[in-house]
């Protein structure tokens, strides 16, 4: 479309919606249920993905693209909370961890598959499929138990949202330290897309399919590390690990890096991803397990906000100029590390 100077916005305003919807999906996953707000989220991704193919102007998709957050921003806050619900407290980091391999295998096979479905069978078939498979998941949303006791019918007070509907106090340490990984994920979204042609691949999601085989392996294995050691020992694991894996990324000059790059990145959030998840089910008051997931995933929006605007400053769309770009990511990691090491040494905490 000619927009390839405004990349960065694609994730930019779809965290921005995504964002603003949390306090609203949360409330509502602790009042009318888990599931219905799950099939929210569902019904606006498909819609979202059946307009995509006919807009033909860089203004409209990015409208759509802030629309599409919405749907980004209930379903996943309503299925952590129902997830939450029925893990028994000593098994969250092994629970989380399997959750987060079939997150992370939705979003890898997508990225993978994305480019031969579209040479194959053309734009408008490769979101014509993505929209078929939201509605199969609507309907295996189907057969899954309502987890939330006594489900309140809807009702339009319910969407008038106060500050404590917005933030969970409690859950506020891994949300801080959420924001600061996920920094170098906005970043790694838009520029990972630009990479493999910079080193001859033609896959774009080349990066995203050795970092979805990594993540998945990690996670069947590391899942139970934080119900051991703890919470805030493993993220100190993971964000090491991290480090590592942006500061390769960052001075890859060839496709073996880029793709060691890519599976160190995914052994790094498969450890971090469920723990940080498990740590929020752990400090989240019962009955507000919704609100403590949207804030969650509203740490999660900004961070990746944040690393995606900031490459509209940092990134031309050259290699020469990568490094510069991951130097945001690498000063975050950098102060999250810290941070962990002073909340480990200084705070209390349930793990």
């Amino acid at each position: 479309m000619g927009g390839e100077n405004r990349k960065g916005l694609i994730f930019f305003l779809f965290s921005i919606s995504a964002a603003i919807s949390r306090p609203f999906s949360g409330k509502l996953s602790d009042t009318i249920g888990r599931k219905k707000v799950m099939y929210i989220g569902i019904i606006i991704s498909i819609v979202a993905t059946l307009f995509y193919p006919i807009t033909e102007v860089v203004f409209y998709f990015l409208l759509l693209r802030f629309l599409h957050g919405f749907g980004a921003g209930f379903l996943p806050t309503g299925a952590t909370a129902l997830v939450t619900d029925i893990l028994p407290e000593h098994k969250r980091g092994k629970g989380m961890g399997i959750w987060g391999v079939f997150i992370s295998l939705g979003f890898g096979v997508g990225q993978i598959f994305a480019s031969p479905i579209r040479t194959e069978l053309g734009l408008t078939n490769l979101f014509f499929i993505a929209a078929i498979l939201g509605v199969f998941s609507a309907i295996l949303i189907s057969f899954v138990k309502e987890t939330l006791p006594n489900p309140q019918k809807f009702k339009l007070s319910l969407l008038k949202v106060k500050w404590n509907d917005v933030f969970e106090p409690s859950v506020m340490p891994a949300a801080i330290v959420m924001f600061l990984s996920v920094t170098s994920s906005g970043i790694i979204f838009v520029v990972t897309q630009d990479l493999p042609g910079y080193f001859g691949l033609d896959n774009k999601g080349w990066f995203f399919g050795f970092y979805t085989l990594s993540t998945i392996f990690v996670r069947f294995f590391s899942g139970g590390l934080s119900d051991s050691i703890g919470r805030r020992k493993t993220l100190l694991i993971g964000m090491c690990i991290m480090l590592l894996s942006i500061s390769l990324l960052a001075f890859s000059t060839e496709w073996i890096q880029f793709t060691i790059s890519a599976i160190v990145f995914g052994i790094a959030t498969g450890i971090t991803s469920p723990t940080l998840f498990a740590w929020t089910a752990d400090l989240s008051h019962i009955d507000r397990r919704g609100v403590g997931a949207g804030t969650l995933f509203i740490a999660l929006e900004l961070g990746i906000m944040f690393g995606s605007a900031s490459t509209m400053l940092t990134y031309d769309n050259t290699i020469a100029t990568i490094p510069i770009v991951f130097s945001v990511g690498i000063t975050l990691m950098l102060i999250n590390i810290s941070y962990l090491i002073w909340h480990l040494k200084y705070r209390e905490s349930k793990t």
